[in-house]
């Protein structure tokens, strides 16, 4: 079967999330110097700059590895590898679950604008869960 125009924009989508994922991991880990010596002068973190740093490139490296399985998914889509649609739902439901919880959090402190964006993110996916589960999307697939 062929690739639907939706498929290419979810695959599209995963490669954009993910490059902007990756710019994120390099502003973080490019303020990572100065990150652990704030830390360190400010003994906010036990331990000082060094753990401070340590977790800094923890949470660099956990970036770019969500970003390889971003780009993973976009290319398994383009292929219309069903491993990749159910990769695609777990991290669609990771995402709204996420977001889920971002506006029970904005509701409970009174942030309108992280309220509106957040639940625009929960639409965005859950359309994304709810297309990816449509029985000509799933033939697609090879999914019957």
């Amino acid at each position: 079967m062929e690739r639907s125009t939706g498929i290419t924009i979810l695959a599209l989508f995963n490669f954009i999330w993910a490059f902007f994922s990756v710019l994120t991991a390099m502003v973080f880990f490019s303020g990572l110097g100065l990150v652990g010596v704030r830390a360190g002068a400010a003994s906010a973190v036990r331990g000082g700059a060094p753990v401070a740093l340590a977790r800094g490139l923890g949470t660099v490296s956990g970036i770019l590895v969500a970003s390889g399985i971003e780009v993973l998914a976009g290319v398994g889509l383009l292929k219309l590898r069903n491993w990749a649609r159910i990769l695609t739902i777990i991290l669609a439901s990771v995402g709204l679950l996420l977001a889920a919880r971002g506006v029970v959090t904005s509701l409970l402190h009174f942030q309108l604008f992280a309220l509106v964006i957040r639940s625009v993110f929960v639409g965005f996916y859950a359309l994304i869960l709810w297309y990816l589960f449509q029985a000509r999307v799933r033939r697609a697939f090879g999914v019957t």
